[in-house]
Formats: structure tokens, sequence, C-alpha cells
């Protein structure tokens, strides 16, 4: 505990003069000292002054154990993803915030206090935090300056910078692997590598981390692993591995009551028998996802969209009508153009092929080669191109798209 700044701070508090507090203990100067801790003082010194201003010394060195139990304690809690127990925490730790930048633990707190916001998803706010602590980092430990880099990380998970937040994740595997032999680290390293498309990386690390959470009975850790390795099978067409994933992670979220995270897990299982060629699972998973999804949100925009794809493909025609109108209307309310093209696409298909084919040409092919993204929808529809053509006997055309799938 830095018992000087401490003093000063209860003294300026109470409107007590150095004068005042120090008669009868020690001269001004030396309070001055003590209070810029410039100076050293006796333990008996610091518990008189302290005595003086109705604060107990042996209650001060209490807080500062309890701040340092809190701060690891929450840590775990993270760690574990306790939602209820984070929330104890780190309220517990608010109350003490008089006191904490006193005490040895003052940038564990403000960094803890990052990952808290990290963690409630506050981006702007954690934000402000992060800028706030980069001026400080001078200051750092060693540890404190690897979890800086690390929550900073974090941050551009959320932000969607995948590219950036794997350069860091990857500079301090190889600078601090000391450090990141841990199942939290290797399971954002899976997260980015699930997200830049890259499914063996992905893999590799999720199974590491899978192992190290099951070590520590991290259940919740363990179904968003799952989760992870689950997709990542997928789309390496380890479709066994996929289905062994998906049922524990259906069987466990059921038993812990996890509606957040079923209607993605629904999802995804959906997405498996789709790749599998299982229409009617994949519709009925995709329908059960859809049925626990908040209305009109983004995932319930893809849902749907998902399952008028399925019945489009089944030829129920008017079920892919009703489904794409939805679709249409919603993807322009949240503002998502994908979805836009793709429900249109659909609907002028379902009336006139020839201009369901030249509206697939001219709007939805170019927009999704120029975003770089959608692989997967993009050699689908070139698919369809290229068979089109081949039957039109335009086998200039047919050529060209069918050269673009490989």
């Amino acid at each position: 505990m830095e018992f000087g700044p401490l003093i000063k701070y209860y003294r300026t508090h109470k409107g007590i003069t150095q004068k005042e507090l120090a008669a009868g203990i020690c001269s001004i100067p030396h309070l001055s000292k003590i209070e810029n801790n410039s100076k050293d003082a006796n333990n008996e010194t610091i518990s008189l002054l302290l005595q003086r201003l109705e604060v107990s010394f042996e209650e001060m060195e209490e807080k500062e154990e309890l701040i340092r139990t809190l701060l690891r304690n929450f840590g775990e809690k993270i760690n574990f993803y306790l939602r209820e127990e984070i929330e104890e925490i780190y309220h517990k730790l608010k109350r003490m915030e008089h006191v904490i930048p006193f005490s040895a633990y003052m940038y564990s707190y403000e960094l803890y206090k990052y990952r808290y916001l990290l963690f409630k998803g506050l981006i702007s706010e954690a934000e402000i935090h992060r800028d706030l602590l980069s001026k400080q980092r001078k200051n750092f430990s060693q540890h404190e300056g690897y979890l800086f880099r690390y929550y900073n990380a974090v941050f551009l998970i959320l932000k969607g910078h995948y590219n950036k937040a794997d350069e860091l994740l990857e500079e301090l595997y190889i600078n601090d692997d000391n450090e990141t032999i841990n199942g939290e680290f290797l399971y954002h390293r899976a997260l980015v590598k699930t997200s830049l498309d890259q499914s063996g990386h992905a893999i590799h690390f999720g199974k590491l981390a899978l192992q190290i959470f099951m070590n520590q009975h991290n259940f919740y850790r363990i179904l968003h692993t799952l989760m992870l390795l689950g997709i990542n099978y997928t789309h390496s067409n380890i479709y066994e591995e996929a289905l062994v994933c998906f049922k524990h992670l259906i069987r466990n979220a059921e038993l812990l009551k996890e509606e957040k995270i079923l209607p993605e897990i629904y999802h995804n299982m959906g997405y498996l028998q789709k790749r599998m060629n299982n229409q009617k699972d994949a519709l009925a998973f995709y329908e059960k996802s859809f049925a626990l999804q908040p209305l009109n949100s983004r995932n319930y925009l893809v849902t749907l969209y998902t399952i008028g794809e399925l019945h489009w493909s089944g030829q129920s025609f008017d079920k892919a009508k009703e489904c794409f109108q939805t679709v249409k209307s919603l993807s322009k309310e949240l503002g998502v153009k994908k979805y836009t093209l793709l429900a249109e696409f659909y609907l002028i298909h379902m009336t006139s092929l020839e201009k369901g084919i030249k509206y697939l040409e001219l709007k939805v092919i170019p927009y999704f080669e120029e975003v770089k993204e959608h692989k997967d929808d993009l050699t689908r529809f070139y698919k369809m191109l290229s068979e089109y053509y081949t039957n039109q006997g335009m086998y200039l055309e047919a050529v060209k798209y069918f050269t673009k799938q490989n």
C-alpha cells in the first residue's frame, strides 16, 4: 500500500492541514516528504498519522489484500464466463475505488476494468479506457504490459478488425509464450482464425483451448470452443467431427439452459446438414433456431433468408416467396445490402429465369466480388450461371463462370 499518498488523500478529504496532522508525531517537512513518497516512514509513524485521521493501518493492509483477491477472482470469473459473479466482484471493486489508487494493484484494476467493458460489449467506453491506459503503459509491469496488449487484441476482434487482431495475437504468441499457454488466449486465436477463414489453424488452436477448458471444467468456454470447432470442421468438410461437436453442444446447452447460444448452435447444425445435402434436417434445425431469435435482428434476417433458400431449392415456391419478401423488407430496414440483393434476386428468379440471371450478373455478382467476402455464395452462383449458359448453348459464357469456380 502506498501510505504516503493515502495519508495525503484522507488529510485533504477531511480538511486537515499538514501542521494539524503532524503535531506531536513528526515535523511538517517530514510529513510532506512522506505524502509525496520521497521519504519512507516507519510503521509506527504511519500508524499514528492514520490513527489521527481515524483510519486503521491494519484495515488498509486488509483492504489491499482484499483488492488482490478480488482482482484474481475477477480474472478467473471472466475466463469462466460467469456473468453474475463477474458483476458482483466488479461492484465490490467499484466500492473500493477510493483506495485502489494507493494500492499496488492500481494498474491491474484499470486493466481488468478494460476487460470488463469489453466483456459487456461496451466498445465506446472500452476505447476511451484503452486510450487512458495507453498513456500509463510505461509504468506497467511485464505482466500488465502483456494484459494490455492482449485486451487490445480482444478489442480489435469486437471491432471486426481480424487481421490486426491476428497480427497482435501472433506477436504475443511468439514473444510471451509463457503467458499465452492458457485456454482464453488460445480460444481467441481460434476465433480470429475462424473469422479469417483459416480453418486448419482455427481447429489447431481450438483443440488446444478445448483440452485446457475440459481440464478446468470450464463448461461455458467448452461450449464456445465446440462451436468454433464445429464451424471449422464443417468448412473443412470433416462432417463426422462437426456432427460430434454439434451434438455435444445441443445436449449440453439444453442441459445448462443456455438459451442465448442455442439459436446459434441450431443455425450452424442446420448449415452442416445443408452441406451434407440433408435438406429436411437442415430446414428443421434452421426453424428451431429461427423460433428462438429476437424479432427483426440481423441473425433473425440471416436465418430467415436461409430458410427461404431451402424452400426454394425444395421447390416450395410460395413459402420461399413469403420468406424472401420479409427478408427484402427487413434487410432494407437494417441496412444490410447483401440480403436486399439476394432476396431481390430470388424474387425476380421465381418470376422470370432470364431476368433473374441478368440481375445475378449485373447486381449480385459485382457486389460480392467487390467486398471480397462470401466465397461459398460466389462459388454457388458461378456454378448456377455456368449451368444456365451451358443449357443455353452459350459455351464461352459457361466457361468463364466455370473457370471462376476454381
